[in-house]
């Protein structure tokens, strides 16, 4: 009886130690080597944004930037955020996700009225002016695209603010629009501004 469950001791503990090398060493080290591969790194790191060796921000996460001063913002905004308080924003990354509204509820609507009210005085436009991603939150909340409509209506106010010439904020958000021929032409906000800030 002794002997049998020095055994099965002795198997559970060879066990263990194999599971350990095998699940807790060796395939997180087969997982990391593989994201050294050429190709996958920048992925395999969440595809940071590096300026001076600093990590400024994600490609893949949009977080409506606060300007210091709202009347002088330099920035190029995202969609809204459900998760925000107010009506444009910002959002609370660490609480993702939509409003789960649909699309004849009368709080959206009247949210959606506020935001593009906010809107078209921000960017000294009509409310018809206002693209509809504008005004409409992803289902994220966090989402670093926006229309390349809603690009080009934020950028005289980051012409005047910044002093940066049209031309090249147009070619700045040439430069961060992808898409096309399959899927939709969007704007990544997040690296737009990290260019716009390093033209300055």
């Amino acid at each position: 009886m002794i002997n049998a469950l020095w055994r099965q001791a002795l198997a559970g503990l060879r066990l263990l130690l194999v599971a350990t090398l095998v699940l807790g060493v060796a395939y997180p080290l087969a997982v990391w080597s593989a994201t050294r591969m050429p190709g996958l790194h920048d992925n395999a790191d969440g595809s940071q944004i590096m300026v001076d060796g600093l990590v400024v921000g994600s490609s893949l996460v949009g977080v409506d930037p606060i300007p210091a001063d709202p009347a002088r913002d330099p920035y190029f905004h995202t969609r809204p955020a459900a998760s925000s308080e107010y009506p444009l924003g910002p959002g609370d990354p660490a609480a993702t996700g939509g409003s789960n509204y649909g699309g004849a509820n009368p709080e959206l609507l009247a949210l959606v009225q506020k935001r593009r009210a906010a809107i078209a005085a921000r960017e000294g436009v009509a409310p018809a002016h206002v693209p509809t991603d504008a005004v409409t939150a992803s289902a994220s909340g966090v989402d670093p695209h926006i229309s390349p409509e809603y690009a080009a209506l934020q950028a005289p106010r980051v012409v005047r603010v910044t002093g940066l010439g049209e031309d090249e904020v147009r070619r700045l958000i040439a430069e961060h629009t992808t898409g096309g021929w399959i899927d939709e032409r969007v704007v990544n906000v997040t690296e737009l501004n990290v260019a716009v800030h390093q033209a300055r």
